[in-house]
């Protein structure tokens, strides 16, 4: 008898943890999954590849896309998926939909996770997304006249497009400008004639995606004008090294010797400097926050020019080849350095082979760099006006001597800045593109001296410029 009781017992407990083990089991996971779609608007073409993705902590089964339209379905693909990741995605175009161009349908996603849900087939999720079809690919009209465009300069052109668009600008090879919607419906570009292309190379396109994904690109129509640059020879030495030594240690911290770490330095950190720099050239204002000719460093003589390709020199024997980008302007040590126009703060730091930097955004890709500062007077974020001081010259960087290298940037690459400190070529240029397309342009007096007067130390008279440059 007590066997038997023993034997009940035993199968009891059996039974009672079967039952609380399929209960866990159900009751686990009645999350369904979360489902992403890669294409967040409400039309598609027939070719866009779409991604779909599907997150559940019990991992997905399976993945399902179906086209509604009226009483119709339309199978578009459907995966089953034997391992047990948390995240799945699959890729799907509407190529064989069948589906006409302007035709309204749903897109119905439905995704299975591997618990056992509810009812012991696993948690199912369905999202519904209203879209339409739509072939027509965006047209260009351009409205300003043949932009003249210098090698290592700035462009502008001025066009209208037959629909709303997600993305639109000019392509200059891997390089992309982006354009900026005017009041009147019309789009506004400045765009560069890279320093290191040449004329036969330089083939600016337009390009414009529209929210379905249909694409246009044409070639615009420019006066490409050639442009030879200087050259230079500097002599590295180790009282410069020396002079460098904890600030190129901080950069590159690996145990090497001092040229060995200079060559990282002018090498791979130049490089990272300069993807940086385009990454803050996404940071802009969509409208003009500029008026006029830009400023130069009052009293300052130029030391190095724009694109400036320069060879260095180690115990007389060629170590490196790199291209100066800005100018190189020596006043007195310190100096106040103004704005050159206004705009905001978008970067003030440091920032490798450029020291202490400030970047202002003039709006619409147009930016500003003052760099090897040995002061920086404002923070990201502030308005700044033509002219307001906003910071010291110094030798902070790849600098050997007090100086400002002063920069203009057009997305984020450097271009010639003598041009937007002529205010016959801004006119020229940029203002008389912009109303011969019918658009408005920020207030311009053609009469002001291309470097207005603002308050500044003076100059000794016995003080001379420094000529020391890296």
């Amino acid at each position: 008898m007590a066997k038997r009781s023993r034997f009940s017992l035993i199968f009891t407990i059996i039974i009672v943890s079967f039952i609380v083990f399929c209960g866990f089991m159900v009751l686990k996971d009645l999350d369904a999954p979360d489902i992403s779609l890669s294409h967040g608007e409400d039309s598609i073409n027939l070719l866009l590849p779409v991604t779909v993705t599907a997150f559940d902590e019990s991992s997905i089964k399976s993945i399902e896309v179906v086209a509604r339209f009226h009483d119709n379905e339309i199978p578009l693909v459907k995966k089953e998926f034997s391992g047990k990741g948390k995240s799945q995605s699959l890729i799907f175009t509407m190529a064989d939909s069948g589906l006409k161009n302007n035709e309204s349908f749903e897109l119905e996603i439905i995704a299975v996770d591997n618990s056992f849900g509810k009812f012991g087939f696993g948690n199912k999720n369905k999202i519904v997304v209203p879209m339409r079809l739509d072939l027509n690919r965006p047209l260009i009209s351009v409205k300003s006249n043949v932009p003249h465009v210098r090698r290592g300069g700035t462009g502008c052109v001025v066009y209208s497009l037959s629909k709303d668009v997600k993305q639109t600008g000019i392509k200059v090879g891997e390089r992309f400008f982006p354009s900026f919607k005017q009041e009147n419906g019309d789009y506004l570009c400045l765009f560069a004639f890279p320093y290191d292309l040449e004329v036969k190379e330089y083939n600016p396109q337009l390009a414009a995606v529209d929210k379905a994904g249909n694409q246009t690109v044409q070639s615009v129509n420019i006066s490409a004008i050639p442009n030879q640059f200087k050259t230079d020879t500097i002599n590295i030495r180790q009282s410069f090294l020396d002079a460098k030594a904890v600030e190129f240690e901080s950069l590159v911290p690996e145990p090497l010797s001092d040229i060995e770490r200079f060559l990282v330095v002018n090498r791979r950190i130049r490089r990272e400097n300069a993807v940086r720099l385009l990454e803050i050239g996404q940071n802009t204002a969509p409208e003009m926050l500029w008026s006029g000719a830009f400023l130069r460093l009052p009293r300052a003589a130029l030391r190095a020019n724009f694109a400036e390709r320069r060879t260095y020199l180690w115990e007389d024997k060629k170590i490196d080849e790199q291209t100066h980008l800005g100018f190189d302007l020596a006043s007195i040590k310190q100096a106040d350095v103004p704005a050159a126009n206004s705009g905001n703060v978008v970067f003030a730091g440091y920032l490798g082979i450029y020291g202490n930097i400030i970047v202002i955004d003039h709006g619409m890709g147009l930016q500003s760099i003052y760099s090897h500062l040995s002061e920086i007077g404002v923070e990201i974020g502030r308005p700044i006006k033509k002219g307001d001081l906003i910071g010291k010259t110094g030798a902070s960087g790849m600098a050997g001597g007090d100086h400002l290298h002063f920069g203009i940037l057009i997305a984020g690459l450097e271009v010639n800045p003598q041009e937007w400190l002529d205010q016959h070529w801004i006119k020229d240029n940029v203002i008389d593109r912009i109303k011969e397309a019918g658009g408005k342009s920020p207030q311009f007096n053609i009469s002001q001296e291309n470097t207005p007067p603002i308050e500044t130390r003076k100059t000794p008279s016995k003080a001379k410029p420094a000529r020391k440059k890296r």
